[in-house]
């Protein structure tokens, strides 16, 4: 049966079937009661009334919910170092998206199972004695996560998200970290060794958790300046701390 052009464009206009639905589902819908219109119509028709063909459905977007859950979302990730030897070392770490805290896990040439599995359980254990907790862990899907990585989390109430194929951005926050490093650090510097990585990262994630300004903290550090024993000095000469042979410049107020 046939029904009036009005009748259709009333109903696809209105979304008496639901306001969530695109022109496909439409399409459909009003298959099923006999009215034969093609799905770019109900597109032009949707756009028309300013509805688009297919609304963004209820709930947030992933950027508006990583910004809504970040103190409880923990995100890993692996990186890789080539030595003066040309030899590859995997490094593993892990980045707090509320604090923007760094957890260095480890460095290894060979990341197995039996490895990132108790990078995982090392991790779990530092986060009881911080007395964190975290909802979410966002990793990708690295066959290097083996299921007893996951289980680890899992165990502890931690859900594991595995972001979406070739969606880089799904895990900004550790891809961005990782450029910070490389630009601010690796780059800079020849590499001899697994141990030689480690203390080298070791620095690195120190300063960049209690000295490092963050813009997305409004300029104050992973690690909360004004949780330092002490507080912060506001008086007193300017005095400059090397590391890394120089490569990094920590300042800070001489005491009194």
């Amino acid at each position: 049966m046939m029904l009036k052009a009005g009748n259709w464009r009333a109903t696809a206009r209105n979304r008496v079937f639901a306001p969530h639905r695109g022109c496909v589902r439409i399409h459909g819908e009003l298959a099923k009661l006999g009215i034969r219109v093609s799905a770019t119509t109900i597109r032009m028709l949707l756009r028309r009334h300013g509805l688009g063909p297919a609304p963004r459905r209820s709930g947030p977007t992933w950027s508006q919910f990583l910004r809504a859950q970040a103190h409880g979302i923990l995100a890993c990730d692996f990186f890789t170092v080539e030595t003066v030897f040309l030899k590859t070392l995997y490094v593993l770490f892990f980045i707090e998206l509320g604090a923007r805290r760094v957890h260095l896990a480890g460095v290894t040439a060979h990341p197995d199972s039996a490895w990132v599995t108790q990078q995982a359980r090392n991790l779990s254990w530092d986060v009881v004695d911080d007395q964190a907790c975290f909802r979410f862990l966002i990793r990708d899907r690295d066959s290097k996560y083996v299921s007893s990585f996951g289980e680890v989390f899992r165990t502890d109430g931690t859900q594991v998200i595995r972001t979406p194929i070739r969606a880089p951005r799904a895990g900004a926050f550790a891809e961005r970290w990782v450029r910070t490093v490389r630009t601010e650090c690796l780059d800079w510097m020849l590499i001899l060794g697994g141990g030689h990585l480690e203390r080298v990262l070791g620095v690195y994630v120190e300063h960049y958790n209690r000295e490092r300004p963050h813009r997305g903290l409004g300029l104050d550090t992973p690690i909360d300046s004004q949780s330092r024993a002490g507080g912060v000095c506001r008086h007193g000469p300017v005095e400059r701390r090397d590391l890394l042979g120089g490569l990094i410049h920590e300042y800070s107020r001489a005491a009194a």
